[in-house]
């Protein structure tokens, strides 16, 4: 069977008449005949009675109609539901981010999509930055949010904005007294920092291996919100991603510039090569790189600043 069979048959069904079902098909009566003649033939039987002066459904015939109004149905659905995605009227998409992006920048970029596209549902991840790369490579979210990969295998990276690392310590805190903090000052002090495997911490060690300096760790702990907060209790000092700057005054605590070395990030978007994207989540990226185009629209202006002098 084909659509224009089915079709074809369920005309001559209701109008009970091949000329009113050509009328209404806009097809001519040959046609009409050969297209119900084919289904009959694909099938293996009659399904229409037809003599000169009448023409009625056999058995087969009426078993048929409720079956091709259900087939016809479920094809008209899919059609235009599939027209709705095409058209951004309906779909769903996932996102994987690293929490200091889910829980600080990303709302915005949610609530741009939201205005434009406001029957997209979209669901989101908060993960550690090595696990959005996973999730987006094992196919469990489309886009994902975190640092710059290593390695990307057969993923794509498109930049945001390049994220400085800030150091944060306690209000009445001695190093409150530095404009701008070095990391050997830092270090003199009880130092918090994510547990491994982190990429925040590969980040840091690694930079302080390469300037010839040993990270010695007093706590750690799994995600950011903690270090923070670990901080904030006055059990020491960290080096954080700027993008926790707001939590951080949220805890009352300072922030400073980091250097001697300067440690920073690109921060993006990994996901499959766009042509492989759905319609939905091609339009998510484009979203996410307008919102985030320049540091200017990361950070508040106070912010701003500092960042651009690290």
């Amino acid at each position: 069977m084909n659509l224009k069979q089915i079709r074809a048959f369920l005309a001559v069904a209701d109008a009970m008449s091949f000329a009113t079902a050509a009328n209404q098909l806009h097809l001519s009566q040959p046609a009409l005949s050969l297209s119900v003649k084919s289904l009959e033939e694909s099938l293996g039987g009659k399904l229409l009675t037809r003599t000169t002066r009448t023409l009625s459904l056999t058995p087969e015939g009426e078993a048929l109609v409720p079956i091709a109004r259900r087939i016809l149905a479920q094809w008209e659905n899919a059609e235009d539901e599939m027209k709705q995605r095409f058209a951004l009227q309906l779909g769903k998409i996932s996102i994987a981010s690293m929490p200091s992006f889910a829980a600080s920048l990303l709302p915005k970029a949610i609530h741009n999509y939201h205005q434009c596209y406001p029957h997209i549902q979209v669901a989101i991840d908060d993960v550690l930055s090595d696990i959005v790369v996973d999730m987006v490579g094992n196919n469990q979210v489309e886009l994902g949010i975190c640092f710059e990969p290593t390695s990307l295998l057969d993923l794509a990276f498109y930049p945001l904005y390049e994220d400085n690392f800030i150091a944060i310590f306690p209000e009445n805190h001695p190093l409150n007294a530095e404009a701008k903090i070095t990391w050997k000052a830092l270090l003199e002090y009880d130092f918090i920092t994510l547990q491994r495997p982190s990429s925040v911490r590969a980040m840091i060690e690694n930079s302080l291996q390469d300037a010839g300096m040993e990270l010695k760790v007093a706590f750690d702990a799994h995600q950011l919100t903690t270090v923070v907060r670990m901080v904030s209790e006055g059990m020491g000092v960290a080096v954080v991603p700027v993008i926790c700057r707001q939590q951080a005054y949220e805890q009352h605590l300072n922030c400073r510039p980091i250097s001697e070395p300067e440690i920073g990030r690109r921060v993006g978007v990994v996901c499959k090569p766009r042509s492989n994207l759905s319609i939905a989540a091609a339009a998510m990226l484009d979203v996410l790189i307008d919102t985030y185009a320049t540091i200017d629209d990361v950070m508040p202006t106070k912010d701003r600043n500092e960042a651009q002098s690290i």
